[in-house]
């Protein structure tokens, strides 16, 4: 049995990390079966390969491609699962497209599809009753992927889930409300399979659970890697665990902001964010020596225009490294899309279809109407904050703006890091 697991490129791909989750399906596959992957992002699909069925990930803003790679391989007779964040929100819509459909997390059920397709008796769809167990996961199959052109860095998964119940993150609705932890042990052997010395945690909240955390930061410093994650604005509640990131090699976070409006954060239960603290933040993690890339999202029902100049300034004096600037993406399955559903206001029920003319997988259109700017307002206006925070002058200025103390812990990788980003948001944000 061969078979092809398959990433669908996301459009302006700037940065490229190797995807985790096809490596970790690979690493799932009985040894019998021939098992190989291909990423959309750094390589072209062989539809005429010789395979006996193809798992496709997908989510929700490469579905409409994702649905063209399952017909090509269905029209040559090869049967197709497709999986992810997008086919788990909403299965019904995916089957139609597809042999079958994995509900959920893949680790308890790949096996089963395997077995089933074996035998001839594929199931429409395979589901988990709660959430799967992340003690004793074999480590990822990176060696699959050869030497393409990914950003030098190594991926690892930590935890999944969260306790939040943000109103536009689909995070919970797939993982569940609670943190799940692998075993530290676990991770450390994993780590020590990694070839590289810089690592991503690929986590959505890597200090979800402050007292597991500072058990994995302390076992990391003798690795001596140096690593990115992802992080809530709660990591400063803690003044042990900045000073514990630091040590274990930590460079950098991406830190969800989201708004600078209390009303917007209560209104998305988003209530552990606190905007008066926001600069306190950066500047506790800059003092560290760790960057941060702040994510924002425009478009929530508080924002007027004024957003705009509102946010720029304050990434501006906050000095931060590099960041996001997204209008709102309504993803179904979150109480964000039902809602905007419910009054009316998105621009096309099923966004992500080809057929919506909405551009979805560039990212070029707002799908909904905001509540106090026109659907243009927001996209202009969004396009704006990135064009003036990418600008030469504001790279400049952001990083020659840094306290000296934070300033005298960069190192070259730091400068590299940090130009490197900069640059990469500069040239994919001049394409719009």
């Amino acid at each position: 049995m061969k078979i092809k697991l398959v990433m669908p490129r996301m459009m302006d791909q700037e940065f490229t990390l190797l995807p985790l989750n096809l490596a970790m399906l690979a690493a799932l596959t009985p040894p019998e079966i021939e098992v190989s992957i291909v990423d959309e992002a750094v390589e072209k699909i062989n539809f005429d390969e010789r395979v006996d069925l193809a798992g496709i990930s997908c989510t929700t803003t490469v579905a409409s491609r994702t649905y063209e790679i399952a017909a090509e391989y269905r029209k040559r007779g090869v049967k197709v699962v497709l999986g992810g964040t997008h086919p788990t929100l909403i299965p019904q819509e995916s089957i139609k497209y597809a042999d079958s459909v994995c509900i959920g997390e893949a680790e308890g059920l790949w096996k089963e599809i395997l077995a089933d397709f074996g035998s001839g008796k594929l199931k429409r769809f395979y589901r988990h009753d709660g959430y799967c167990s992340l003690e004793g996961l074999p480590i990822p199959r990176r060696d699959l992927f050869g030497k393409k052109h990914y950003l030098p860095i190594d991926g690892i998964q930590v935890s999944r889930g969260c306790p939040f119940a943000c109103d536009f993150c689909a995070v919970t609705t797939i993982f569940g409300h609670k943190y799940r932890l692998r075993p530290t042990k676990d991770v450390l052997a994993e780590i020590e399979t990694l070839e590289r010395r810089h690592v991503f945690f690929y986590d959505d909240n890597i200090v979800g659970n402050p007292r597991r955390s500072k058990e994995l930061f302390r076992a990391l410093i003798p690795y001596n890697k140096r690593w990115i994650g992802q992080a809530s604005t709660t990591v400063i509640k803690d003044p042990e665990l900045p000073k514990l990131m630091a040590k274990s090699g930590c460079k950098g976070l991406f830190v969800g902001f989201e708004s600078l409006s209390e009303e917007n954060l209560k209104r998305s239960h988003k209530g552990h964010n606190n905007p008066k603290q926001y600069k306190e933040v950066v500047k506790r993690l800059h003092d560290q020596g760790i960057a941060i890339s702040g994510a924002f999202v425009f478009g929530l029902d508080d924002d007027d225009i004024s957003v705009f100049e509102r946010t720029l300034e304050f990434a501006m004096d906050a000095k931060l490294d590099v960041a996001q600037f997204n209008w709102l993406t309504p993803y179904p399955g979150t109480p964000t899309y039902n809602q905007l559903k419910a009054e009316g206001r998105l621009i096309k029920n099923e966004w992500w279809s080809a057929g919506s003319g909405l551009g979805t997988e560039t990212g070029e259109a707002v799908v909904f109407r905001p509540k106090m700017m026109s659907a243009d307002e927001l996209q202009e206006g969004s396009r704006w904050v990135r064009r003036n925070f990418y600008s030469t002058s504001s790279i400049l200025r952001r990083f020659f703006g840094k306290s000296r103390l934070s300033l005298n812990r960069l190192s070259l990788f730091d400068l590299i890091l940090y130009a490197t980003f900069n640059r990469g948001y500069r040239a994919q944000y001049a394409r719009e």
